[in-house]
């Protein structure tokens, strides 16, 4: 083979991606502290509704969304992340009665089940309050305090950590548009107002995490550029979970004959995805598929830090007697 050969006088000039630093964060739970940052958290889905996008109807029945719930835990899901109202583009609301009917009786079942905190995934402050007695310590609230902020009172006044997401919209016409001229400001400035909002209510700092809203009122291409930009949204000081598992502009993306690939096809774009978030600073995944991307977190930790793995296979290798221990390839 040729080698290759340079103008006199003019070296290759290589370029390198730079990995980006995580902060790490103490979040206090009524079981304990999280800490976020030294580790990707796994953050499972338990979608209890009829319409979701992906699952919707597979663990509808109290019985199936339980035993999935236990599955996902195994698997080495960090968090489980309960919702009872659908939210893909399209979908319409139900009223808090309907949403509680729904998600009660599994949150009781959870809390005896579950070693591993739950987050309730509503927009409602009667529902988050009920869910907190019911078993849940983190209210992940996806309108970022826009359809009830009294959701921060509740979050206050329990003491829960709360999760902002950025929305631009509602679900129902959220993709219908327009989008924002510039996505990652718009992101900034609806998720300062969220914190506003909440530090209002009495929600200390130490206890709110920030979503950008990846699917959430943005165009495809704009995704894309929130993942690449995440290092803009952690300069607001605050610790950030990621959610792109399985979405539409996956689909658009691994498009085959003008048709968007299905969610059922989209693990691989998803795990694409939960790497870029990891690599940007992301400190939780929200993911459907909690095996796969389990690993998928853990090799993207090493390249956030290579010396994570060294100082494992190093303690193992001490624990082992030295000589004895043959290192893992």
């Amino acid at each position: 083979m040729e080698e290759p050969s340079f103008p006199q006088g003019r070296a290759p000039h290589f370029a390198f991606f730079r990995m980006n630093s995580r902060k790490k964060f103490n979040l206090r739970l009524r079981s304990g502290k999280l800490v976020l940052g030294e580790r990707t958290l796994v953050m499972g889905v338990l979608n209890i509704t009829p319409d979701s996008f992906f699952d919707g109807g597979k663990f509808y029945a109290e019985e199936q969304a339980m035993e999935h719930a236990v599955e996902m835990e195994r698997a080495g899901a960090d968090l489980i992340d309960v919702g009872a109202e659908s939210t893909r583009p399209g979908s319409q609301k139900i009223s808090g009665e309907a949403e509680l009917r729904r998600v009660l009786p599994v949150l009781g079942g959870l809390r005896r089940l579950l070693k591993i905190p739950i987050s309730i995934d509503t927009q409602k402050a009667e529902v988050a309050e009920a869910s907190l007695d019911a078993g849940a310590e983190i209210i992940n609230d996806i309108s970022g305090l826009k359809n009830d902020p009294r959701i921060a009172e509740v979050a206050a006044r329990r003491r829960a950590p709360l999760v902002l997401m950025h929305m631009r919209g509602e679900p129902r016409t959220m993709q219908n548009g327009p989008f924002a001229r510039e996505v990652m400001r718009d992101v900034i400035e609806g998720l300062r107002k969220s914190v506003i909002l909440a530090r209002k209510a009495g929600v200390p700092k130490s206890m709110i995490i920030l979503d950008p809203g990846i699917g959430f009122g943005k165009s495809f291409r704009q995704n894309y550029e929130l993942l690449q930009k995440l290092p803009q949204l952690a300069r607001l000081g605050y610790p950030l979970l990621v959610g792109t598992s399985r979405k539409g502009f996956l689909g658009a993306s691994l498009a085959r004959d003008g048709k968007p690939a299905p969610p059922q096809e989209r693990i691989w774009g998803t795990a694409a995805t939960v790497t870029a978030s990891i690599l940007n600073g992301g400190h939780i995944v929200r993911v459907h598929d909690v095996s796969e991307m389990v690993q998928v977190a853990r090799v993207a930790d090493c390249l956030l830090d290579p010396k994570r793995k060294l100082k494992n296979e190093t303690r193992r290798y001490l624990r082992a007697g030295c000589q004895r221990y043959v290192p893992s390839v």
